[in-house]
C-alpha cells in the first residue's frame, strides 16, 4: 500500500470563500461530486467558482472499487423533480457561466435518470441561454432512448468516462463494460455529430503505457473530442489501492500522444479530474472547431 503523496500533490487550504459557497450549496440540499467523491481539487474549484453538481441523489446502484460515492442495494429515493429548479437557483446565485452536471448511476430507474438530466439543462437554459453546460453521464445500460433524451437536451459537452483500461474493468468496474462505454460515446456522436464529447482515464491503477495508448486510440475511434488523464487516489483504505504514482513527465508524454491522435483538448496532469478546468477545455476544443 502506498500511503505518502508525492510533492506535486500539494493542495490549497480552504478559505472563507470556500466555506461560504459550500454552505450555500448545502442550504439547498444539493449534492456535488466535489464533496461526495472527495475530490482533491475541491478548494481550488470552489475558490474559482467552478461547481460540479451531482443529481439523482447521493447513493449509487453500482459498486466500482475506486469511487467514494455512497453505494446502496436498497430501494433508492424517488426523483422528486426539485433538483432542476434548485440547481438553476444556485447557478444564478453564484453567477456561474459554465456548469458541470453529473449523477450517481441509477440502474433502478427506467431511463437511468436521462429525463432529469434534460430537465436540469432546460432549467439552466431558462436562466440564461449563454450559460455553457457540460453533462457527465453514466452508461444508461446502453438505452438508446435515454441517449436520445440526453442529446436532444443540447448541452454543450457530453462526457462519459472510460475510467480505466480494458484489462482492469473486471476488477475495478464489475458492473460496467469497456465496449459499452465506447458505444455510448459513439452513439452520442451519431445522434449529434456537432456536440463535443469527452472522456477521462484514471492512472496509477496498475495499467501499462501501451494499454493507456490503446484506450486513447479507442476513444478517438468513436470520435471523442476532449480527454482528461489524472492520478488515481484511493478515497480510503477500503477502496482499490494506488499501484503507482505517475510522474508529471509521463503525464506530459501522454498529453503529447493524445494530441498526436487528434484530440481537440487534453488535460493530462496528476491533479486532473474529469470536470477539472472543464471551462478551459471547452474553449480549447471550440477553437479547434472554428
Amino acid at each position: 500500500m502506498i500511503n505518502r503523496l508525492p510533492a506535486w500533490f500539494k493542495q490549497a487550504l480552504p478559505d472563507q470563500v470556500f466555506f461560504q459557497r459550500m454552505k450555500r450549496i448545502a442550504g439547498l440540499k444539493l449534492n456535488t461530486v466535489c464533496k461526495s467523491a472527495r475530490c482533491p481539487n475541491i478548494t481550488d474549484c470552489m475558490r474559482s467558482n467552478q461547481v460540479t453538481f451531482m443529481i439523482l441523489g447521493n447513493a449509487c446502484t453500482r459498486s466500482c472499487r475506486f469511487c467514494a460515492v455512497e453505494k446502496t442495494d436498497d430501494s433508492l429515493l424517488p426523483v422528486t423533480g426539485e433538483e432542476p429548479g434548485q440547481i438553476a437557483r444556485m447557478v444564478k446565485e453564484l453567477g456561474l457561466r459554465f456548469v458541470v452536471i453529473t449523477s450517481v448511476t441509477r440502474d433502478d430507474l427506467v431511463d437511468g435518470g436521462a429525463g432529469e438530466f434534460a430537465r436540469v439543462v432546460e432549467s439552466m437554459r431558462g436562466i440564461d441561454q449563454e450559460i455553457k453546460i457540460e453533462i457527465l453521464i453514466p452508461d444508461f445500460l446502453g438505452n438508446i432512448r435515454s441517449l436520445e433524451t440526453i442529446t436532444l437536451s443540447c448541452p454543450d459537452v457530453i462526457g462519459h468516462n472510460l475510467e480505466t483500461v480494458q484489462r482492469l474493468y473486471a476488477d475495478l468496474r464489475p458492473q460496467a463494460l469497456y465496449q459499452l462505454s465506447l458505444s455510448v460515446l459513439a452513439k452520442i456522436k451519431e445522434l449529434n455529430p456537432q456536440v463535443l464529447t469527452k472522456s477521462s482515464l484514471m492512472l496509477g491503477l496498475g495499467e501499462k503505457e501501451d494499454e493507456v495508448v490503446e484506450a486513447m486510440k479507442d476513444l478517438r475511434f468513436v470520435g471523442c473530442d476532449i480527454l482528461t488523464l489524472g492520478q488515481y487516489l484511493a478515497p480510503s483504505e477500503y477502496h482499490y489501492q494506488v499501484k503507482e504514482f505517475i510522474s508529471p513527465e509521463q503525464f506530459q508524454k501522454y498529453r503529447d500522444i493524445a494530441f498526436s491522435l487528434g484530440f481537440k483538448a487534453v488535460l493530462s496532469e496528476p491533479k486532473a479530474r474529469s470536470s477539472y478546468q472543464a471551462d478551459k477545455l471547452f474553449k480549447e476544443a471550440n477553437l479547434c472547431m472554428i
